[in-house]
């Protein structure tokens, strides 16, 4: 029935099967895709361009009404710098894995961004994860790094000597922790 309200609105399509669309389907994929540099990258040319509307890449707004608002080219740079950290001060190379616990904060998007340039496998979690949870995911996925905030960190402390593979832990907070490495320090 659905197929008759569709061929009577549009009966140019009511020809062809499901199968036949499937078929004639070529996506051109590129060999070498990266969402960071072909898409994020490319907006930021076009806002250089002057050719951008009104609206930011990113606009975060809290509970008590606190904005940030990155344009393409701000997210990028912000991205980079991520990628950068990862990549050098930390050593990560493409397909280590690194662990994210954090609510959605700006940083979270960074990370996200930062790990889709530099090639790590970001492997998201909840603030809700306890200790059991985290050294589960931490020893199965033999992640090399962790980010967390504080509220996560001590998790992360009373398990940590149980994983051989994690070399990195970096604290997203004002304040420091010790066998920490401070995101905003390196960022």
């Amino acid at each position: 029935r659905s197929l008759q309200l569709c061929s009577r609105c549009h009966p140019v399509h009511a020809s062809l099967s499901y199968e036949a669309i499937k078929q004639q389907y070529r996506p051109e994929v590129p060999e070498y895709f990266n969402f960071a540099r072909d898409v994020l990258d490319r907006w930021t040319e076009v806002e250089k361009e002057g050719k951008k509307s009104q609206n930011p890449a990113f606009w975060w707004v809290d509970g008590a009404g606190e904005e940030v608002r990155w344009s393409f080219e701000e997210l990028g740079v912000l991205s980079r710098k991520m990628a950068n950290v990862l990549s050098d001060a930390c050593g990560l190379q493409q397909g280590d894995r690194v662990i994210l616990i954090l609510p959605r904060i700006p940083e979270w998007w960074l990370v996200n961004v930062a790990c889709l340039r530099t090639g790590t496998v970001l492997i998201p979690g909840t603030q809700q994860l306890t200790a059991k949870d985290i050294i589960h995911r931490l020893q199965k996925s033999k992640a090399k790094c962790i980010i967390t905030d504080d509220s996560v960190a001590p998790a992360v402390d009373s398990v940590g000597a149980e994983c051989q593979s994690l070399k990195l832990k970096l604290l997203v907070s004002e304040g420091h922790r010790e066998g920490w490495l401070n995101f905003k320090d390196l960022l």
